[in-house]
This record gives structure tokens, C-alpha cells and sequence, in this order.
């Protein structure tokens, strides 16, 4: 497994990985689930291009996120992606635009491809959701209780998660910030078909 994920928790990290690695990206991760989709579309590209990441979880290492914007004159936004060429940006890009339509061009003009796939090495867990998941089928939560708190830890989390994971979670509600006005307009738990059978399957995928 090749490691491509470095934390930055210091402004001296930041400048120390800039330094060491000549052409790179700085991933700021958030506190929200557009992390989650964020880093998901970039794993995909990391594993065949040879693109170290520095991530900075804004939340907590802060210093290192504020020296980032005052280096690059880049506002901040989470997630966003900054790729450098000798300590320099030469693309960023944030929030729902982390897409690989706008990654596709980047990596072919600035990283280099490797010559094996990688495994992209980020730590994470599903428990959480495994938890809820059980907790409704064995008749703990009703089906609205189920919905309101599965979407919420989902809209709340922001863990470097595979492009796999996000799209598993996203099977049982979709995208809980597609829904402008609220989970008032989600409709009926059971409108996707039986909900206790595609909790079981997703269940059983994770």
C-alpha cells in the first residue's frame, strides 16, 4: 500500500511538504460530508497518479489552513484541493466543483501517472452507520427516526472516505444536501421500496 496522505497540522508541516515534494496537493478537508464526496472523487485519480497529499483538517490544525490561504492568496473553502508545482498553486478548486471533470485536465497536464495503481490510504470507519443500520432492523428505530438520524450523520461527516464508501452511504436517501428546504421534503422512508431490505443489503456491502 503506498502512502499518499501526510497531515499538515503546523504551518512549519505545510512549507516542510511543499519543500519535499515538487509537485504536490493540499486537501482541506471540512466538516461536512462534501469532505467526504470531495476526497472520494480525488482517491479515484490518486490511484493512478503520483500526487502526495498534504490534508488539513481545517477544524483542527487551523494555523496550518490560515498559513496555506496567506502563502497562495487563495480564500479558504472546505474541501478544497490546491495542487503546487515547485511551492507554487497552480490549481485549486472547492466545495461541490471537486468533480472529475475539473480534476481530469489538472492531473493530465501537471501529475505525473504512476506505473501501478496505488491503494490510497485513508483511515476510516463505517461503524457509526453499521450501528444505526442495526438498531432500525432490529426494531429500536422507527423508519422516520432511522431517516432523520442516518441523514444527519451523514450530512455531518467529514472523513476521508473511498469514492466506494460515498456512494454506498449514498444508496439508502442520496445526497442529503440535494434536498433545499429540509428532510421535510424527502418523502416517505419506504418511497425507494422496502426499506428494511436495502438497509440489510447495504448492511451486508459495507
Amino acid at each position: 500500500m503506498t502512502p499518499v496522505l501526510v497531515p499538515l497540522t503546523t504551518p512549519d508541516e505545510v512549507e516542510t511538504f511543499l519543500a519535499e515534494h515538487p509537485t504536490a496537493g493540499v486537501f482541506k478537508a471540512g466538516t461536512c460530508h462534501k469532505t467526504m464526496q470531495g476526497f472520494g472523487v480525488l482517491e479515484t485519480f490518486l490511484q493512478d497518479h503520483d500526487l502526495p497529499i498534504g490534508f488539513i483538517r481545517v477544524v483542527d490544525w487551523r494555523p496550518a489552513s490560515n498559513h496555506v490561504a496567506a502563502r497562495t492568496g487563495i480564500q479558504h473553502q472546505s474541501p478544497q484541493l490546491i495542487v503546487f508545482k515547485q511551492g507554487e498553486p497552480v490549481f485549486d478548486v472547492d466545495n461541490w466543483d471537486i468533480t472529475p471533470e475539473r480534476l481530469e485536465p489538472v492531473f493530465e497536464q501537471y501529475v505525473p501517472a504512476r506505473a501501478e495503481a496505488a491503494a490510497v490510504e485513508a483511515a476510516s470507519t463505517t461503524e457509526p452507520y453499521k450501528a444505526l443500520m442495526r438498531a432500525f432492523l432490529s426494531g429500536e428505530l422507527p423508519d422516520w427516526a432511522f431517516q432523520d438520524q442516518y441523514i444527519n450523520l451523514f450530512r455531518d461527516d467529514a472523513s476521508l472516505r473511498s469514492q466506494r464508501e460515498f456512494e454506498l452511504l449514498s444508496k439508502l436517501f442520496g445526497d442529503p444536501d440535494a434536498y433545499h428546504g429540509g428532510l421535510h421534503q424527502l418523502g416517505a422512508p419506504q418511497e425507494r421500496g422496502d426499506l428494511k431490505a436495502r438497509v440489510q443489503e447495504l448492511l451486508n456491502e459495507l
